[in-house]
């Protein structure tokens, strides 16, 4: 693992709050099709130099970098909202009312 890499962040166009981010420059077709077809198509975010001291919103400069090297990619996947059921539950309540 280098001690510091350009990665480019990708948003998906299918899921909400999803992430990816690759080495600048990653084929896309390249990477898992699994990935591509959950993934939908990727909406360039930005570039950045990431090194692993970075504290990004959800995860590490570290936790990429060591992603990106093990598999090519780091995702980043919506936080869990503890009150989704609850949400779930009321809205389907009040549509029966």
């Amino acid at each position: 693992m280098t001690d510091r890499e350009f990665v480019s962040v990708f948003r998906s166009s299918k899921k909400m709050d999803t992430y990816i981010y690759v080495r600048r420059g990653q084929v896309w077709d390249d990477l898992p099709e699994a990935l591509r077809s959950i993934f939908g198509k990727p909406v360039h975010s930005m570039d950045l130099l990431l090194t692993p001291d970075k504290k990004l919103a959800r995860t590490t400069g570290k936790e990429v970098l060591e992603a990106i090297h093990d598999k090519s990619f780091f995702l980043q996947m919506p936080e869990e909202q503890e009150t989704y059921i609850v949400d779930f539950k009321r809205k389907i309540e009040q549509r029966q009312k």
